[in-house]
């Protein structure tokens, strides 16, 4: 599929395997450490209120958004407007959804 066994980096997409939002997408905006990072879809996790997740209990994808990547390295934030982008364009295009 399009699995990675690699840490997920920001800007990543990831699916969510475990939890209540089993199933959604979303895209890491911050990594705690090597085993936590905050994840956010613009749409019910905002960037003020990201979800604190383990990366075991994620699904990495191939695909880094370079618009939120640049975006949280020259600003530090990033609008939900780009993230929900972000995903949409990828459930979308490369999912074929």
């Amino acid at each position: 599929m399009f699995k990675s066994d690699s840490p997920p980096g920001i800007g990543q997409i990831v699916q969510v395997n475990k939890g209540r939002d089993t199933g959604v997408y979303a895209v890491v905006i911050h990594r705690l450490d090597d085993t936590f990072v905050l994840i956010a879809d613009g749409e019910r996790r905002k960037f003020d209120r990201p979800k604190k997740k383990n990366i075991q209990h994620l699904t990495s994808c191939d695909y880094i958004s370079p618009a939120v990547q640049s975006s949280i390295s020259e600003t530090g934030r990033v609008t939900n407007g780009k993230l929900r982008h972000a995903v949409r364009s990828y459930v979308h295009e490369t999912l074929k959804v």
